[in-house]
C-alpha cells in the first residue's frame, strides 16, 4: 500500500480538518534535493555532535569519533542500500530478469534500511578499534547514543515521504493519507512510534545506563535489547516490510527486520545477564578508568592504544646549583697555603 506524495497529511482525531502538505523535494535542482536527505543529514550531524560531547565519558577523544565517522558514513549508506536492494530485489529487475543497475544506484528515489546501517557500522567500528588498538565495547557504547539520536530524527524523513506507516486504525492519533485523488486511508503513524521509542531509549542510556556501566559494551547490549523490542513491535504494524524472500513461519511470511529484531533482543538480553549476573566485572576494566589512571600516574596511555584524556604532566627542569667561581689570584694564594695538595672526599 502506497500513499501519494503530493497529497496532504492530517490527523483528524487530534487536529480536525488541519492538513499539512509538504513537498518531498526541498530544492528543485537536478534530481532534486530531498527533505529525506536533509533530515537524515541533520540526524547524522546531531548524532556526531552528541558522540563528540560524550567521548570523554568513555575514555575516547573527539578525534577518535571524527576519524571513525569519515569511514562509517559512506560505508553505512552503501550498506543500508545493499540491505534494501537484497530484500526488494524484484523491484530492481528488468523484464528479462536482469538487474537494472540504474535503479539500483538511484538512492535519491528512496530505499535505505536502518539495519544495513547498523550492521556495516558495527563492522567499521570493529576494524577501526582493532587498527587503533581501542576497546571495541567502549567505542560502540558511545556510538549507539549517536545512532539512537540519528534514528529518532531520521524517522521524520519517512513522515515527509508519506512512507513507513502502519495498518489502518481508528485510534485518536491515526494519520490520514491519500492513495488517490478521492480515496484516503487512516493508519498507525509508525514513524512516530519508532521515533518516540528511540528518544526514550536515548534518555535511558544517557541518564541511567551510562552512569552505572559495569563493562564496556553494556550500552551496546542495552541498545540492541531496547531497539530490538520496539522495532519488533512496530514492524508488525507496518505495511511496507521487507520480507525474507518467500520463506514463511507458521504460514506467515517472515518480516526480515522483525525476525532480526527479535534475535538481537534475545542475544542482547543473554549477554547482559551473563555480564551482570555471572561474570563479575571490575570497574577498573572500563577504558575510561584505565585512561584516567594512566593520566594520573603521569603515563602516556596512548602507547597502549588508549587516547590521552588528561593534560600531560608538565615537569620543570631545575638547573643544578653551580659552585661559586674563585678568582684566579685567590686560587693561586689558596694553592700556596695548602701546598698544592688536593683534598678528596671519602668514597665510602
Amino acid at each position: 500500500m502506497t500513499a501519494l506524495k503530493d497529497m496532504p497529511i492530517s490527523f483528524p482525531g487530534l487536529f480536525g480538518d488541519w492538513e499539512f502538505n509538504p513537498d518531498p523535494i526541498a530544492i528543485h535542482i537536478g534530481h532534486g534535493i530531498y527533505w529525506y536527505g536533509i533530515i537524515l543529514a541533520i540526524g547524522m550531524l546531531a548524532g556526531l555532535l552528541l558522540c563528540m560531547k560524550q567521548a570523554k565519558r568513555f575514555g575516547l577523544t573527539e578525534d577518535n569519533v571524527l576519524d571513525m565517522i569519515l569511514w562509517a558514513v559512506p560505508c553505512c549508506i552503501l550498506g543500508s542500500r545493499i540491505y534494501y536492494v537484497i530484500f526488494y530485489l524484484d523491484l530492481f529487475r528488468n523484464a528479462d530478469g536482469s538487474l537494472d543497475w540504474s535503479r539500483v544506484i538511484a538512492i535519491w528515489d528512496g530505499g535505505l534500511a536502518i539495519y544495513g546501517t547498523v550492521i556495516v557500522g558495527i563492522l567499521v567500528a570493529l576494524i577501526y578499534t582493532r587498527v587503533k588498538k581501542l576497546k571495541f565495547g567502549a567505542m560502540t557504547d558511545l556510538c549507539v547514543m549517536g545512532l539512537l539520536l540519528g534514528q529518532c530524527i531520521g524517522r521524520w524523513a519517512n513522515f515527509i515521504n508519506r512512507e513507513a506507516f502502519g495498518a489502518e486504525t481508528t485510534l485518536p492519533w491515526r494519520m490520514r493519507l491519500w492513495t488517490s485523488a478521492t480515496q484516503y486511508i487512516e493508519v498507525h503513524p509508525t514513524f512516530f512510534y519508532e521515533s518516540l521509542w528511540n528518544l526514550i531509549g536515548l534518555l535511558l542510556i544517557l541518564f541511567v545506563v551510562s552512569k552505572g556501566r559495569r563493562f564496556d559494551g553494556e550500552n551496546t547490549c542495552f541498545y540492541f535489547l531496547w531497539y530490538g523490542l520496539g522495532r519488533a513491535w512496530v514492524e508488525g504494524l507496518r505495511t511496507d516490510s521487507l520480507y525474507l524472500f518467500d520463506w514463511t513461519f507458521m504460514g506467515q511470511p517472515i518480516r526480515v527486520s522483525q525476525a532480526l529484531s527479535v534475535l538481537l533482543a534475545v542475544a542482547a538480553a543473554a549477554l547482559l545477564f551473563y555480564n551482570i549476573k555471572i561474570k563479575k566485572h571490575d570497574a577498573a576494566d572500563l577504558l575510561v578508568n584505565q585512561v584516567a589512571l594512566a593520566a594520573a600516574a603521569g603515563e602516556d596511555p596512548a602507547q597502549d592504544g588508549a587516547p590521552v584524556e588528561a593534560e600531560a604532566v608538565q615537569t620543570e627542569t631545575v638547573p643544578q646549583e653551580e659552585e661559586p667561581s674563585v678568582p684566579a689570584p685567590a686560587a693561586a694564594q689558596l694553592s700556596e697555603e695548602t701546598g698544592g695538595e688536593e683534598k678528596h672526599g671519602d668514597p665510602h
